[in-house]
């Protein structure tokens, strides 16, 4: 016959098991509170949303520029106490999705569709914040984006169509043209991160809606190394950072990082935001929009 041995449960015993279970949901309970206040806090703090649109498809200098542009701007929402989301899907510019955010951001290209378009133009007139970069303000008859938007690209924007570029991409001196909230606490000339600069078929001087804040400065030419000779420029007015009075918006012709295509290898020779006086700027432009009133 074996041994066997009885464990018997006694009153005292039922007891702290009860005890410690309560304990434990207890725990549980205020670690929930906790969390959700610490939640809710975090959501308080934020100031205002920042929603970025981009396509990341064409020219790996603008896919490089989309895939730092989104670790970039999380870390500066954090520091700047403001959400920062961002999408590929050019369809959530909607009223419904656009509601929710002060500033729209588009990376590189723009929208296509005439509902796209309208709830863009929308959102703008009704006080909404923008910063395009680069070739969002792209627009050339005969490429894949031509200029079939005239409010964007002649009212909005003020550029026109796209007219040439520098090649290849080269840091250029710039200069202050303008005081505004985006050039606060900003030196009145430096130095940019490499960047392939466009020429507009538009004159903004002679456009009054347009402020224009940032130029190309003189001692910048010759600027690029081409091999093309049109590619090289010597000199000439060329705005680089701008605004137009009318909207709470500004265009940023930065944004292409430079890129070592000539060995094929698609490595990434630059960044446009290790520049931190250029960034700056950025920084200035989403406190600008998105403090104030709507």
């Amino acid at each position: 016959m074996s041994d066997q041995i009885l464990l018997r449960t006694t009153p005292k015993d039922l007891l702290q098991s009860k005890a410690s279970f309560f304990r434990k949901i207890i725990l549980m309970i205020l670690f929930s509170i906790c969390f959700s206040g610490f939640a809710q806090n975090k959501k308080a703090n934020s100031k205002f949303k920042v929603i970025a649109f981009y396509t990341a498809k064409n020219d790996q200098a603008h896919i490089s520029f989309v895939h730092e542009a989104n670790k970039w701007f999380p870390k500066i929402a954090q520091e700047n106490h403001f959400e920062y989301d961002s999408t590929s899907n050019w369809d959530n510019l909607n009223a419904k999705f656009l509601a929710q955010y002060k500033v729209v951001l588009f990376l590189d290209t723009r929208p296509e569709t005439p509902n796209q378009r309208e709830a863009f133009q929308k959102y703008m007139e009704n006080g909404g914040g923008f910063i395009g970069f680069h070739f969002s303000a792209f627009a050339l008859n005969g490429s894949a984006y031509t200029q079939n938007w005239n409010w964007y690209h002649n009212t909005f924007l003020g550029s026109g169509e796209y007219g040439s570029n520098t090649w290849r991409p080269t840091s250029a001196v710039l200069r202050i043209e303008s005081q505004h909230p985006v050039t606060k606490n900003i030196s009145k000339t430096f130095k940019s991160a490499p960047n392939e600069w466009y020429r507009w078929s538009n004159d903004l001087r002679k456009n009054p809606d347009i402020k224009i804040l940032v130029a190309i400065d003189d001692s910048s030419f010759p600027l690029g190394t081409g091999p093309k000779p049109n590619e090289i420029w010597h000199e000439g007015y060329y705005p680089v950072v701008w605004t137009n009075k009318n909207y709470k918006m500004l265009y940023v012709n930065m944004g292409h990082n430079d890129i070592d295509y000539e060995n094929k290898t698609n490595k990434t020779l630059s960044y446009t935001f290790e520049n931190k006086v250029q960034s700056q700027l950025i920084v200035n432009a989403l406190l600008w929009m998105g403090n104030s009133k709507k």
